[in-house]
């Protein structure tokens, strides 16, 4: 290769796999070094690299030192002899010399590709991390692109994340070569590259949505409190806006439910509730266990957050839920641990409630 095809091939990784060129020209140079220094048993020694002309020179170098600190001639020189050679030199500093590097070969030219590449995967891992890792907890669109039996595979142009099959929406079905939404919980680099870890289950993938699809939220007009989540079953998410003007719940509805059935249709059919926000606990909680109706609510212990909640016969399964599902999705919602009674419950306990 010459000088000309050299920068070429620089200018063309910076181009297509987006490094710097320098990142690149200082990773030869260690790379060269390295490699002389395992050729010709020098340590003291350093590789430039001309960016304009793409020329590669050697230097062997030795430090001035004192005629007391004076111990080994191939890496330092005395003072006296420095000052005739570099007229002004001090201890401490250095002399180069160019080093003619007849024998330097295909070995050590091999050593040194196989060093620059390393270090050109290493600068691609970390720029492909940190253009990730501003989209960690974010929602991001891309391409289903292979499979094995714990994992499908995302691609995203010039990074692949990682979607284990745990954490896909149960029942529904991924289709190889589609495009999908997902959500990333986790952006790391490793021995083995960049690790991006996905998510459809996690609570963050329907507050993004929302925040897709409901313009208000994405604005600012509408604010979502908090969300609970139990994957393919149903979601409850608590929203409320500080202008009085605006009803967040049918907001995020949508005119004929337009805006909600974007999401479930994302979803795979999975239920979701809309609450309103409350700032008085009693409320939000009694809202939180939506579709339950006619529930008294007390705040048993606010240091602890522990409520108890009160409801009639025909409520009761509506309250709690199936398999204690709507409550310990209120629970999570509001951050409230709720305890559900009849009112005969409630009287045994000394609670006395008029219907």
């Amino acid at each position: 290769m010459n000088n000309k095809e050299f920068l070429n091939a620089v200018a063309l990784l910076n181009k297509e796999k987006g490094i710097d060129e320098d990142t690149i020209y200082s990773a030869m140079e260690l790379a060269m070094a390295s490699a002389y220094k395992k050729h010709s048993g020098l340590e003291n020694v350093r590789v430039d690299i001309d960016r304009k002309k793409g020329d590669i020179k050697i230097y062997s170098f030795v430090t001035v030192v004192s005629d007391d600190d004076f111990e080994d001639e191939d890496y330092q020189i005395i003072y006296e002899d420095a000052v005739k050679l570099v007229p002004g030199i001090q201890i401490g500093e250095t002399i180069e010399t160019e080093v003619v590097a007849k024998d330097f070969g295909r070995v050590a030219a091999s050593t040194a590709k196989q060093v620059v590449v390393q270090k050109i995967r290493e600068a691609e891992r970390n720029i492909i991390v940190n253009e990730f890792s501003d989209k960690q907890d974010e929602l991001v669109v891309g391409n289903v692109s292979m499979e094995d039996y714990k994992n499908y595979y995302i691609d995203f142009g010039k990074a692949q994340g990682i979607l284990p099959k745990t954490e896909i929406i149960p029942g529904e079905t991924i289709v190889m070569g589609s495009n999908i939404k997902v959500y990333i919980t986790k952006v790391e680099n490793n021995t083995k590259g960049p690790l991006i870890l996905l998510s459809r289950v996690n609570y963050g993938f329907v507050k993004r949505l929302f925040e897709l699809e409901i313009p208000e939220i994405n604005e600012g007009i509408i604010l979502v409190y908090s969300v609970a989540r139990e994957a393919g079953n149903r979601t409850k998410v608590a929203v409320y806006s500080e202008d009085s003007n605006v009803d967040p719940v049918g907001a995020c509805i949508g005119e004929r439910g337009s805006r909600i059935a974007n999401i479930l249709r994302e979803l795979d059919g999975e239920k979701i509730d809309i609450i309103p926000y409350d700032k008085e606990p009693k409320k939000f909680i009694e809202n939180a266990l939506s579709p339950a109706k006619n529930v008294n609510v007390f705040i048993t212990d606010e240091k602890n957050r522990d409520a108890l909640v009160v409801v009639d016969n025909d409520n009761l399964s509506l309250a709690i839920g199936k398999k204690g599902l709507n409550v310990k999705l209120a629970s999570r919602l509001t951050k409230y641990r709720i305890d559900v009674k009849t009112y005969e419950q409630a009287k045994e306990l000394g609670i006395n409630i008029v219907e």
